[in-house]
């Protein structure tokens, strides 16, 4: 019996990213789409373990992603990020149904679908390079994760508005959600300054936060849900947990190795070899066209709010605003396996996904990143 080579595969394609990313001084993030996609072509298909940990990957980076969140600087500039993010939903969404529908004459489930996945914004593509920049605590880093929050709650709202018929089990999992939020809120602090327990190499800390975050994936797929929006409120509402003493902020630290060591990578590895290029190959001319009109609409919802809100930023952010993988590939999965769309339909979707995070992160790092730092902490906004 010949042992399987795929661990080793991928564990190479994990290193290999983390040195080009080094050497490139791009996002990793974008080096392990890429490579996943090359895989891809070549061969490798997804295991079991890999999905679910990919799956888990994507909770943990958003879980991640709402510990960053200030959450002062989020309260006093909420109203930029609810217009930004609402515009960076809406404005897409109706585009690229538009198209689908009325120009492709796809039917309508599969075109609400389209208008769905390629509207959102991917908090994972966000937070994983602002953290890599080095921006995740700054003005615009605080911004750009909290409107790609609000995009994506109207991606999930509307996704299970339309399609998801809620049951007894939906309830169940609110429930759960909003109770393990508010009882890690309140007494998080008992496990972390617990003398016994905390600074241990076994890491009580880091397995607890698993611990809630795989609570959120059962009773999510329990109740035909999602664990990511609780996932974020989690570490949004958790945030204060990690950042007021020194050992807090060195459990932050652990759990963000342990992260992006390998369970994240496994989430941008697995989205690259998601991508069927026969597929987009033999519909190109289709996958060019929602690559362009996802990127135009979201231009057309963020850049004029940008341009006005974070005016030092403003490309930077509309750029990162343009990426998707996150919620768009969990609204495709639905609707592959709810028989709303076909493969082929699937496969452009995914590809359009993977494309837009791989090229407007390049373009936002390599041509648009801050280069002060320290004058993106308080940006004084324009008067309304």
């Amino acid at each position: 019996m010949q042992p399987d080579i795929i661990p080793l595969i991928v564990i190479l394609l994990i290193f290999v990213s983390s040195i080009l990313a080094a050497y490139l001084k791009l996002s990793v993030a974008i080096i392990e789409i890429i490579l996943g996609a090359a895989a891809g072509i070549l061969g490798l298909r997804p295991e079991e373990w890999m999905i679910f940990l990919a799956t888990y990957g994507g909770i943990l980076l958003t879980f991640l992603a709402g510990t960053e969140i200030d959450t002062t600087l989020l309260k006093k500039n909420f109203k930029v990020c609810f217009i930004i993010g609402f515009f960076s939903f809406i404005i897409p969404f109706i585009g690229c149904f538009s198209f689908a529908y009325f120009f492709l004459h796809w039917n309508t489930a599969s075109s609400l679908i389209t208008g769905i996945a390629l509207s959102e914004t991917s908090l994972a593509v966000v937070y994983s390079v602002l953290i890599e920049m080095g921006l995740s605590n700054t003005y615009i880093g605080n911004i750009l994760m909290a409107t790609t929050f609000v995009t994506n709650m109207f991606v999930a709202l509307s996704l299970s508005i339309i399609f998801i018929k809620p049951t007894l089990f939906t309830l169940i999992f609110f429930i759960i959600a909003v109770l393990v939020i508010f009882l890690a809120y309140k007494y998080s602090d008992k496990l972390f300054k617990n003398k016994i327990i905390k600074n241990k190499v076994i890491e009580p800390e880091i397995k607890y936060i698993f611990l809630l975050l795989m609570i959120f994936i059962y009773f999510a797929k329990l109740g035909d849900s999602h664990a990511i929006l609780p996932a974020f409120l989690l570490g949004l509402f958790m945030s204060g947990h990690f950042s007021r003493t020194k050992d807090e902020r060195v459990v932050m630290v652990r759990l963000r190795t342990v992260a992006y060591a390998f369970i994240t990578p496994l989430f941008f590895i697995v989205g690259g070899l998601r991508i069927s290029l026969p597929m987009i190959i033999s519909s190109f001319s289709l996958f060019a066209i929602f690559f362009l009109i996802k990127i135009i609409t979201k231009f057309a919802g963020v850049y004029y709010f940008a341009k006005k809100y974070i005016p030092s930023g403003n490309m930077y952010v509309t750029l990162l605003m343009s990426t998707g993988l996150t919620f768009g590939t969990i609204a495709s999965i639905f609707g592959l396996q709810s028989g709303l769309i076909d493969q082929a339909q699937y496969s452009i979707l995914i590809g359009v996904m993977v494309t837009s995070a791989i090229i407007p992160t390049f373009i936002a790092q390599r041509w648009f990143a801050p280069k002060e730092e320290e004058d993106m902490l308080d940006i004084p906004q324009p008067e309304n």
